[in-house]
């Protein structure tokens, strides 16, 4: 891509304080044979369950198993998928929608997407479609009116696929219209932020290598992770150090930068964009405060990884400390 010159619900307290006694009972257990356990320590597989069940329903939210290092680095998650095309209009130039087939659940979180300048979606964001959508999200991925839109119009473009998506779509009824977030490459990073700095009420936003000429972050307030990459030569690493810098300290934040993988570091199958992406995803959008683990205190999985800056402890917006 070449870059023109021009410039909810609340999460209860008592889903932290199970999850932490559940931890703190099992490491009791893996440092004590259970035979000299006093009985009022002894974890029972009923007990563990029972926390993990209080946890899931004070958090009506809450989609899957429990999350490891592996399962989050996975190229699938644990919910099949479909996917339908969305036809130009609506205030954008179509595109494609990915969701889990499982309607037991309730509504799930969703996304819009849209790719950087002069891309397309089926070359540039469509790897990620299905890949998101198994771990229990919808996503949206568009096409832009103009190959050359700038950031400005691609948050205006994300935003009336958002519209869509939990209004007009097929899917609308699969859709938690109060869990939305947006995410965008390079021009449409910028696309992202601009979105999120004019709609507030989203949960999250996600600008991956942004390039944002018409804006910066000194408004922002939705919780925003942008990754880059350290060999990136487009949206350079001072670039988004300025960039980040410029977001206000009480906005919740992260700041990931990846060894390698240039600018085009989003355009392909790349695990590790998702296994930082999904976590945050999880946090903001599902209010499940069981991912933290995987960037606080620090980043659990550090590979391909050159610098990572977080701001602990991560709160979904209308939660409690975890």
């Amino acid at each position: 891509m070449r870059i023109p010159l021009r410039s909810s619900r609340t999460v209860g307290l008592r889903a932290a304080l199970a999850a932490a006694v559940t931890g703190l009972l099992a490491t009791l257990v893996s440092i004590q044979p259970t035979a000299a356990q006093p009985a009022s320590l002894q974890v029972r597989p009923a007990a563990a369950a029972a926390a993990a069940a209080a946890a899931a329903a004070d958090n009506p939210y809450q989609r899957g198993p429990d999350p490891t290092v592996s399962s989050v680095a996975a190229q699938r998650g644990t919910f099949d998928t479909a996917e339908m095309n969305v036809s130009p209009g609506n205030g954008f130039n179509g595109g494609k929608i990915y969701y889990p087939k499982d309607t037991s659940q309730g509504t799930w979180g969703a996304v819009a997407a849209v790719p950087g300048y002069t891309a397309k979606w089926a070359a540039e964001g469509a790897w990620m479609g299905h890949w998101l959508a198994s771990f229990g999200f919808v996503v949206i991925g568009i096409d832009t009116n103009s190959p050359t839109d700038f950031d400005t119009a691609r948050g205006t473009q994300l935003l009336a696929a958002l519209d869509y998506l939990t209004r007009k779509s097929p899917v609308r009824d699969r859709v938690d219209p109060g869990r939305l977030g947006v995410l965008g490459h390079s021009m449409g990073g910028g696309g992202a932020i601009s979105a999120a700095v004019r709609r507030p009420s989203l949960k999250t936003a996600l600008p991956l290598a942004p390039f944002s000429p018409s804006q910066n972050l000194s408004s922002l307030r939705v919780p925003t992770m942008i990754m880059g990459a350290r060999d990136d030569g487009t949206v350079t690493p001072s670039y988004l150090d300025g960039l980040y810098g410029g977001m206000p300290a009480g906005t919740q934040s992260a700041f990931i930068e990846l060894t390698g993988g240039g600018h085009g570091f989003p355009t392909w199958g790349n695990s590790n964009v998702t296994r930082r992406t999904i976590p945050w995803l999880k946090i903001f959008l599902d209010n499940d405060t069981r991912y933290t683990q995987f960037l606080c205190p620090s980043l659990a999985d550090r590979s391909q990884i050159s610098r990572a800056k977080t701001k602990c402890p991560y709160v979904p917006l209308g939660g409690t400390t975890p």
